[in-house]
């Protein structure tokens, strides 16, 4: 009757199956790279040694993963269900590591999609605490004003602010910001009195991504009005958006978040504040067909207690309600 196995076979079993994690790990890194060599660095083994891991998984697997070529890099058909099966395998496993360790600390890489002026403004400034507080976990800033695609990218949570097209994924609404009306002081002083919603066709609109059909409504106690505004200057990123209003180019409308510094500093000032213009919601979108990470949950819990206590505090923001 046989054993159950020396101590060097189960030291060769372990070696075998931490080779296998490690190419499946590096596998999906070179197809959300797109690259052998930007994986290799962010593992940070030699791009030879990458090359030789995926060699032998093809021929474990019994077919080719990726289509070489001089230019570009991508996956085959059989790599492309491979991905989109062993990554959430991945996920789980590196929860199931968390949970067993016990000690709340976060590992591995979490990929977080956001816009720019988001990034800049509201998430980078408030990483530092949640990084010191988990030294072994990278984080990819995957930023562009152009929404992601969650899957093929590997996003793990997507910042987004209003209606989602994806019903499919799983939300959780962060916070809620009122949209308003902002201005440059001197564009205010210099323009047309603006006693109500109609003497918006009287000035410059700035049409930002908040704006950009150009249908504005207004309520204010039981009276509702809804404006066609005509922008002389469209900006499809939300900073661009402010800078130009900063700058004095007219009237944008955008969440109360996005330009609370301006206001605080007395760069923008607020017009038609006694009319409701609605609100934008701030989601954490986390992809559909596998559960969150662990990291990803954690980061979302983290950001939405401190923009919470943020939007809490009382600013020093000018808030001009008419025109004189």
């Amino acid at each position: 009757m046989h054993g159950l196995g020396t101590g060097n076979d189960i030291q060769l079993c372990s070696i075998a199956m931490n080779d296998r994690l490690f190419a499946f790990r590096l596998f999906t890194r070179i197809a959300r790279k797109g690259s052998f060599s930007a994986a290799s660095r962010e593992l940070r083994i030699p791009q030879s040694t990458a090359s030789r891991t995926i060699a032998r998984l093809e021929r474990d697997i019994g077919a080719p993963l990726f289509v070489r070529t001089t230019r570009a890099l991508a996956l085959t058909d059989a790599g492309s269900d491979f991905l989109s099966r062993i990554e959430p395998a991945l996920a789980e496993i590196d929860d199931a590591e968390h949970a067993a360790r016990g000690t709340g600390e976060l590992r591995g890489i979490l990929r977080i999609a956001l816009g720019t002026n988001f990034a800049v403004r509201e998430v980078i400034p408030r990483l530092s605490a949640f990084m010191n507080r988990h030294p072994a976990l990278q984080i990819d800033l995957l930023i562009d004003d152009q929404r992601q695609d969650l899957v093929n990218d590997g996003v793990d949570v997507a910042l987004r602010f209003g209606p989602l097209a994806d019903s499919t994924a799983t939300v959780q609404t962060i916070l809620t910001w009122p949209r308003v009306l902002v201005a440059s002081q001197a564009y205010v002083d210099a323009s047309q009195p603006l006693h109500d919603p109609s003497d918006l066709t009287e000035h410059a609109i700035i049409l930002g991504p908040a704006s950009l059909g150009g249908q504005w409504s207004f309520r204010q106690d039981n009276k509702h009005i809804s404006i066609k505004v005509q922008g002389r200057l469209i900006a499809r990123a939300s900073a661009g958006a402010i800078e130009a209003a900063v700058e004095g180019l007219g009237i944008v409308m955008t969440p109360l978040g996005a330009c609370r510094r301006e206001l605080a500093e007395g760069a923008l000032v607020r017009v038609l504040s006694e009319w409701d213009t609605g609100s934008v919601d701030l989601n954490a979108i986390f992809p559909s067909g596998r559960s969150a990470k662990r990291s990803a949950r954690a980061f979302t819990e983290y950001l939405a207690k401190i923009l919470r206590m943020d939007a809490q505090r009382p600013r020093d923001a000018r808030d001009r309600r008419k025109h004189r």
